[in-house]
């Protein structure tokens, strides 16, 4: 019997997913991301396991919620990719039990089970790091290349995509770096439901002090959440305009 390394639960999500959502929050993480808000999700330590049978137990729990606002059950992190074969087991059980299902992710693990998590989930909620290598290795510690793996594997996919990205002052918080992220994933326009720009914040510091763990970004300011959201309209713009484009190229041929 597979059992999933869990970090914690979270019974009424509101914002990970449609509707009001049930979210398994999952150990372990391979990045180790300059902003992370969890660092205690990083490592694989856990005292807590959960098997598939009780994810779908809990679920069934919330189901008349599910029903009424759309929603279902997210699998978040940590990094859910990390445990492909549990992950894989809990959502086939998932999908019997008639749930809605999402997986919250960085794209970075195990790409054996990819196809197969791919063909299970109704939402993918993807977090863009940044969008060069030298970028993305900064913030994260890791190259690209395994982003970019999981990316291309989104091309067969065929539910929604909610694409997000954490702005942080200094880093990706001007025009170019907007244009280049649209231009990494303008391909997928079609499928991409909305995209989020989430406005850096210092909540997590006091996690890393009582970690022991040196926080790196302690001299950045918070992102401007009004800034944050031009930027985030920009390149929903652009996304609009992409889909019309194809629209009418689709129209011609």
């Amino acid at each position: 019997m597979t059992e999933g390394r869990l970090h914690s639960i979270e019974t009424m999500g509101l914002v990970d997913g449609p509707g009001i959502r049930t979210v398994f929050f999952l150990q372990g993480c391979p990045l180790r991301c300059t902003y992370c808000h969890n660092p205690d999700s990083q490592t694989m330590f856990s005292k807590k396991q959960i098997t598939p049978e009780e994810v779908v137990k809990t679920a069934l729990r919330y189901k008349p919620y599910y029903k009424r606002s759309g929603g279902g059950v997210t699998f978040s992190g940590g990094e859910p990719l990390l445990q492909g074969e549990f992950l894989v087991e809990t959502l086939k059980l998932l999908k019997e039990a008639g749930i809605n299902t999402a997986i919250d992710t960085s794209g970075y693990g195990d790409e054996r089970y990819y196809k197969e998590i791919l063909k299970l989930v109704d939402v993918v909620i993807l977090d863009i790091k940044h969008f060069n290598n030298e970028g993305y290795k900064s913030i994260t510690g890791k190259s690209k290349q395994r982003f970019n793996k999981f990316l291309s594997y989104l091309d067969d996919f065929h539910g929604t995509i909610w694409l997000r990205h954490v702005m942080v002052p200094s880093i990706t918080d001007n025009k170019e770096s907007i244009y280049s992220l649209f231009n990494e994933i303008s391909y997928l326009a079609d499928k991409i439901d909305r995209f989020e720009i989430l406005p850096y914040h210092r909540l997590g510091i006091e996690k890393y002090e009582a970690l022991n763990m040196e926080y790196k970004l302690k001299d950045v300011p918070e992102m401007d959440k009004k800034k944050a959201k031009e930027y985030e309209n920009l390149i929903n713009r652009l996304l609009d305009k992409e889909r019309e484009r194809t629209k009418i190229t689709k129209e011609i041929i």
